[in-house]
């Protein structure tokens, strides 16, 4: 087995052969078609949230939702967990010869992005706290604190991600077998406790990792409609019917401000000044999750007062959620592509003991070769640009149902601007925040000139559109 260096949690992959102009192009390209497109061609409402999609034939939704089926894949999962945390307590002590480091960040943290966004929610049905859980409540009885839990929202999830990517980004120990295996074991204990108190529905608002599974699986094919019925829908009625739970914008802003900042560290700027001390790393992330969010919060206030509306940010908090997803395929693609290899590779010999080779994978290597250069840049490039301009729809659509279809189109600039990075290559870290943030403002800023001469050359017609309220 060859040793291969942890840093960013596992590793970190900054070869990608697209240069920064075509990536800027391309985001440039999406941002002006977008303003046009929508302007022109969207003018009501087209989304129907919750309550679209064709339901699937009922033989087929009973066998998914069968008991056994369910219950089968619970034990499967939590069967799993287990070994994975067994292993990182008295497996391997080094790194590269523990498959609990790759479990974890690799197969598992990123292998949810696809599977989520495919299958919908999965990880709510086979979440093995919730099978934990199930087990202790009947012992325990009824959660004295479930009357509590609605007002607590995304809160507890946004705190939890924040300390998951604190692990992940800061922590120099983060990918020790044995660190990580006491991480999550009190990461468990925590878990229950809360739930133990507040009821099953905890996992959903205090379960970062269910939260991300959720939030992700709004963009599936496969989603439930609001009659309960298991349906084929579009993606973006999936987004639209997000609910506009408390602490979701923060949510989903933590989740943009912490992979903003594991963009920025990456560039050479940052890298040849930066001491690597965990405490002034931390400040440093600390600030650009807040600039990340005083940055959604000013264009989303500014979208209320012109839309005349309060509750803003968690009302368009949804158009980020295919930007969030555009850049975790962009991000971590290549990541799951080669080092994920190395969890099948580790499986054959887990407590990586002289002889043992269960599956004859043990001496096998990373094949690097496995995809090209040029379709990991591809598929980054796609995912990036797909992700921005489904944001700005999104953001458009639910603004021409408020009132303002301006409005609309502003917000999803500026959500598109906030999260534009690419992990094309590290120059495009420390450029496009700055360019494309420029331009954008003063893209926005010209249309709300235009806008406004317009409306003051024919003042017999209205500002705002009446439309249906929102759902």
């Amino acid at each position: 087995m060859p040793g291969v260096v942890l840093a960013h949690a596992v590793s970190v992959r900054s070869d990608l052969p697209a240069p920064l102009g075509v990536v800027l192009v391309a985001a440039a390209l999406a941002l002006g078609v977008s303003f046009v497109a929508l302007g022109a061609l969207w003018r009501t409402s087209r989304l129907r949230g919750n309550s679209a999609g064709r339901a699937l034939p009922t033989g087929l939704e009973r066998a998914i939702d069968h008991p056994l089926v369910r219950g089968g894949l619970r034990a499967l999962v939590l069967a799993v967990a287990a070994f994975v945390v067994l292993v990182a307590l008295v497996g391997p002590s080094e790194s590269a010869f523990s498959i609990a480091p790759y479990a974890f960040y690799v197969t598992f943290w990123v292998g949810i992005v696809p599977v989520s966004l495919l299958l919908g929610p999965v990880w709510r049905i086979v979440n093995p706290l919730r099978t934990l859980y199930a087990g202790l409540a009947r012992i325990t009885g009824p959660a004295p604190g479930q009357d509590g839990l609605p007002r607590l929202g995304l809160w507890p999830a946004t705190g939890f991600l924040l300390a998951y990517a604190w692990l992940e980004l800061v922590y120099p120990d983060r990918a020790v077998p044995r660190t990580l295996g006491v991480l999550l074991v009190a990461y468990v204990i925590v878990q229950l406790v809360a739930a133990l108190w507040y009821g099953p529905g905890w996992f959903a608002s205090g379960d970062c990792f269910e939260a991300y599974s959720t939030l992700l699986a709004r963009l599936s094919p496969l989603g439930r409609r609001a009659d309960g019925r298991l349906a084929v829908r579009n993606p973006l009625d999936g987004a639209d019917g997000t609910p506009a739970v408390p602490g979701l914008a923060a949510f989903v802003t933590a989740l943009i401000g912490t992979t903003a900042f594991d963009g920025v560290s990456r560039a050479t700027w940052y890298q040849s000044r930066s001491t690597g001390d965990p405490a002034t790393v931390t400040i440093f992330a600390l600030v650009t999750v807040a600039l990340v969010a005083a940055l959604y919060a000013a264009a989303t206030a500014l979208s209320g007062r012109i839309t005349r509306t309060t509750g803003a940010p968690n009302r368009y908090a949804h158009s980020l959620i295919p930007i969030v997803a555009g850049y975790a395929i962009a991000h971590y693609f290549s990541l799951l592509v080669f080092e994920g290899q190395l969890t099948w590779i580790l499986a054959s010999n887990p407590f990586a003991r002289d002889g043992v080779d269960y599956f004859g994978t043990y001496s096998d290597v990373v094949n690097l070769t496995a995809v090209s250069a040029g379709a990991i840049a591809a598929v980054q490039i796609g995912a990036i640009v797909i992700g921005h301009v489904a944001g700005v729809v999104l953001a458009h659509d639910r603004a021409v149902r408020l009132g303002a279809a301006f409005a609309g189109v502003l917000v999803g600039a500026l959500s598109w601007t906030v999260w534009n990075q690419s992990t094309v290559n590290e120059k495009v870290y420390t450029l496009s925040m700055l360019s494309m943030a420029v331009v954008t403002w003063l893209a926005g800023a010209a249309l709300l000139g235009s806008t406004v001469q317009a409306v003051l050359a024919r003042s017999h017609k209205p500002v705002f559109v009446a439309t249906p309220p929102l759902s």
